[in-house]
């Protein structure tokens, strides 16, 4: 398995979360971490950063701005 070089602490930074949330993903996910500058898995950073994403935008929701209505 191969590592994203990434760090929880960085993928926090990057999408502007607390810490603490990033560890309660991980927690959640099963992901084993040590502390903040734990390094992760390509397969661990993709997961917890798919988890992210889909709370920032829900589904159903447009990327299109200014449009969140869900097409039929």
């Amino acid at each position: 398995m191969g590592f994203a070089d990434l760090s929880i602490a960085e993928i926090a930074a990057d999408y502007s979360i607390p810490v603490e949330k990033v560890f309660s993903l991980c927690n959640q996910l099963g992901i084993p971490y040590k502390h903040q500058k734990t390094r992760l898995a390509l397969e661990d950073a993709k997961a917890i950063i798919s988890q992210i994403s889909s709370e920032i935008r829900p589904k159903g929701t447009s990327d299109s701005m200014g449009d969140d209505r869900e097409v039929t």
